[in-house]
């Protein structure tokens, strides 16, 4: 597995926010994180290809939202944030190099983190960055390579995978209280604890499970349930509304 990964931009304060307060962030600090998430990735069998092509762009260093990796080919995003329009194309060399593209077009808008594949079915969030064309454009493209979408509607967190990602056996970890579970009918779900509301959100390498360092309780809950789980501070990130999928493009 790659693991494409962005060096974190000296105008990362400047991030757009939707559902978090702004707060300071501390620029080498942040690095000194994304370094240590970053060597993480290797530790669990990764191989980590650190881009810097979008050093201007405050969100940058989020290089999950550029695009949906799947196995067959890559479908490049359009985010929701205006900001952000100019991220993917700056990927997408890099991209070409490991899938056929394609792309999500206007008017419609999906960014990586509203989309999480469990097998062969892609879960994708309507949030405040995914619209329903972007949702439709998605289910076009990969269903021609046997993919089903299924909608999930998200509320009060800024992607799917903020509320909702899978465990390695395909349970979901999931805050209840941040997207519509009737949506998620036929999955065990697995509610993580409620002093720790961006919990759900971790990364999968192989069958290791990657978590925010800040997110102890439900770093216990995974552990209990037997996975071998890796936890790295990202706490800089999360002022930003970041997570542990957020930092790295996963290319299987």
């Amino acid at each position: 597995m790659f693991a494409l990964t962005h060096a974190p931009s000296p105008r990362l304060e400047e991030c757009q926010l939707t559902f978090v307060a702004r707060d300071a962030i501390d620029y080498d600090r942040a690095l000194q994180q994304h370094a240590a998430y970053c060597r993480m990735l290797a530790d669990c069998g990764a191989v980590v290809r650190q881009l810097d092509v979008n050093r201007d762009q405050p969100d940058g260093v989020f290089i999950e939202d550029t695009a949906v990796v799947l196995d067959e080919l890559a479908i490049l995003a359009r985010p929701g944030a205006a900001s952000r329009r100019n991220e993917p194309a700056a990927i997408e060399p890099v991209l070409g190099q490991y899938r056929q593209l394609h792309r999500i077009e206007a008017p419609a808008t999906l960014e990586g983190g509203d989309v999480l594949r469990i097998g062969r079915t892609l879960l994708a969030g309507l949030s405040t960055r995914t619209n329903r064309a972007g949702v439709d454009q998605l289910a076009r493209l990969a269903g021609r390579f046997g993919y089903d979408v299924r909608t999930v509607p998200v509320n009060e967190s800024l992607h799917l995978k903020t509320a909702c990602t899978a465990l390695p056996d395909g349970r979901l970890l999931v805050n209840p209280q941040w997207l519509d579970v009737s949506a998620l009918c036929g999955y065990e779900l697995i509610a993580i604890p409620p002093d720790e509301p961006f919990g759900a959100n971790v990364a999968l390498i192989g069958d290791i499970v990657c978590i925010a360092a800040e997110h102890l309780q439900s770093a216990a809950l995974i552990r209990r349930l037997g996975f071998e789980l890796r936890s790295v501070e990202l706490s800089e990130f999360g002022k930003a509304e970041g997570g542990a999928t957020c930092l790295s493009l996963l290319v299987p």
